[in-house]
């Protein structure tokens, strides 16, 4: 399979549509939260059982996670036409364009790993050495300022890196792209876009990263020190959870907003057949 000869065509959306596609994600998720639980509770199985491996492990799901990317694709594009997400979804991306998803994880790889090595830049190596050291972090660790700025510099730096693999998975299994016009036409689209994706990033981090530990640092407040371990297992890990199955589901509604908008449930399927097959 060759490179499409021509860009794939995308709408340019205001910046409100950033909070409907989180918005429309937790509808979805409602509607189907229990399949969706299941669903990124297998991933993260499969995840852990290949993560076990030193070294291999995590790059082999780094490699990996395009393709199973192309599975949460398919329960949401399942969903969207009144069916239910299922576990054989997951595994949908092994038998659609397997060979045009690897090369976007090796993609992934390559740029997350040049994006720590340019972080030596203005931290001296620090954020490098934390990482290849294996060190528990600590205070003394994390109130490193040299350390601040190199993961400052590094998500920088990986930005163009993720927003080229974005959209990529879904490019290649709908527009029937290869490797490299679908991370062409991902970033190309995501920038045209920097307003909604702006915001919805935004969001992401406000409810991803900073609500939670709001909550953590209230509940170690409120509650003696027996009980905090406990209470976040409660109340935080299932927050967490459902936000990161809204946050699998709004790729799938912000690419259908993106490169679909206005054309309702009329998407192509997955790899040439339906997802649910």
């Amino acid at each position: 399979m060759s490179d499409a000869p021509t860009p794939v065509a995308f709408a340019r959306q205001p910046a409100r549509h950033g909070i409907q596609w989180l918005r429309e994600a937790t509808e979805m998720l409602a509607a189907a939260r229990l399949p969706w639980m299941m669903l990124l509770f297998v991933y993260y199985v499969v995840q852990l059982a290949v993560s076990v491996v030193p070294i291999v492990g995590p790059l082999a799901m780094m490699l990996l996670r395009p393709v199973f990317t192309v599975g949460f694709l398919a329960a949401a594009w399942t969903q969207e036409r009144a069916g239910t997400p299922r576990i054989q979804h997951l595994f949908r991306g092994f038998r659609a364009n397997l060979w045009a998803l690897l090369p976007i994880g090796a993609v992934l790889i390559a740029g997350t790993t040049l994006a720590v090595l340019a972080s030596s830049l203005v931290d001296d190596g620090a954020l490098f050495d934390a990482i290849t050291s294996g060190a528990k972090p600590d205070e003394a660790l994390v109130a490193n300022p040299r350390l601040e700025a190199g993961m400052l510099f590094s998500v920088a730096c990986a930005i163009p890196v993720l927003l080229a693999v974005w959209f990529a998975p879904a490019l290649v299994v709908f527009h029937d792209c290869g490797p490299l016009a679908a991370l062409a036409g991902s970033l190309r689209a995501a920038l045209a876009n920097w307003r909604p994706v702006a915001l919805y990033g935004a969001l992401l981090f406000l409810c991803g990263a900073v609500l939670p530990a709001m909550a953590i640092a209230l509940i170690a407040y409120l509650l003696p020190q027996a009980i905090v371990p406990f209470a976040i297992a409660l109340l935080v890990v299932p927050y967490v959870f459902l936000f990161i199955a809204a946050q699998t589901i709004s790729d799938y509604v912000a690419y259908r907003d993106i490169f679909h908008s206005g054309e309702g449930a009329t998407l192509p399927t997955v790899g040439g057949s339906a997802p649910s097959e």
